[in-house]
């Protein structure tokens, strides 16, 4: 068996310290996170990147969850290992083996990245010019487009997988200003690298969708 690793680029140092820890070291393909913007462009750019990979790879390693319907109504011709959950943020809020497709809580915004520069809540707004291709988004107010995106948000909570350093001054610092730009309260959740760990392994129990070529991936998939 011949695999390779599909990422979204968020996670791409979750991946890295995933393969790192199971001893593991799998090439790994990206897909811009920028994409999460619109799922409709993401979903096109996973089915171009797995279309694109080289035939020597038979089964695909996917480091993403559902994001926005990405995998609904897909098929491949390769094996392809899924985490059941409906996104990064949820799969990065598992700590054990139960299955969970969702772990947020309404009005929480997560912090997850290791580097505080690139914390991702404000910085997916911030490109939206770039990236989307809704015209009415490109030219709406940055102020209106910053309140009609986070004013549901009355909290931050930052998740600590234990590979971000999350109570170093710099990062709570950093995390803090973010939290005071959306008026929110800041605090701390745990977390851990357990799925992509599982992932990279080959420990692929209820936590994951184990698609065999041909067969068809739906949203039940997912969320049954």
């Amino acid at each position: 068996m011949s695999r390779c690793i599909l990422s979204c680029t968020s996670l791409l140092g979750f991946v890295e310290a995933a393969q790192s820890s199971q001893g593991t070291a799998y090439p790994v393909f990206t897909v811009d996170r920028q994409y999460h913007l619109e799922p409709e462009q993401m979903r096109a750019r996973v089915l171009e990147t797995i279309a694109a990979l080289p035939g020597e790879y038979d089964t695909i390693l996917v480091a993403m969850g559902f994001c926005g319907g990405v995998w609904h109504d897909t098929c491949f011709e390769r094996t392809v290992v899924i985490p059941r959950v409906d996104d990064c943020i949820s799969l990065l809020l598992h700590t054990d083996d139960a299955f969970h497709p969702n772990l947020k809580v309404d009005g929480h915004l997560y912090l997850y990245e290791n580097d505080p520069k690139d914390f991702s809540a404000l910085t997916l707004m911030h490109n939206t010019n770039s990236f989307t291709q809704d015209l009415d988004l490109k030219n709406m107010n940055r102020e209106f487009l910053f309140e009609m995106w986070f004013h549901n948000y009355r909290y931050m909570d930052i998740i600590d997988t234990g590979l971000n350093d999350c109570y170093s001054e710099e990062y709570a610092a950093a995390a803090q200003e973010q939290a005071d730009q959306i008026k929110a309260e800041l605090d701390y959740v745990p977390g851990s690298n357990l799925l992509l760990e599982k992932l990279v392994s080959g420990r692929w129990d209820g936590q994951f969708i184990v698609a065999e070529p041909g067969k068809r991936i739906l949203h039940g998939d997912f969320f049954g």
